[in-house]
């Protein structure tokens, strides 16, 4: 910007409605009172609005997340008849 404008011009960088998440992205339910409020398991990412912001940023980023690529798996039955 300053370049093409010969330095007259200079660029404000300003954060604008950002605020933080209350939430803990790697909280684990660890006491019994946890786990019966929060649950266990992959329920308990779906839920967390911090741990899904993640996610997306190191999906589009190309890192590892942490997630089951089969979910839902049953074996895959042959439909053909072998003689």
């Amino acid at each position: 910007l300053r370049g093409r404008t010969s330095g007259m011009a200079s660029p404000q960088l300003v954060f604008s409605h950002w605020e933080t998440i209350a939430e803990d992205p790697f909280f684990v339910p660890l006491t019994e009172e946890e786990k019966e409020e929060f649950g266990e398991g992959a329920n308990l990412k779906a839920h967390n609005l911090a741990r899904q912001f993640v996610d997306d940023i190191r999906r589009r980023k190309g890192l590892p997340v942490e997630e089951l690529i089969v979910q839902h798996a049953e074996k895959q039955r042959t439909l053909a008849r072998k003689k």
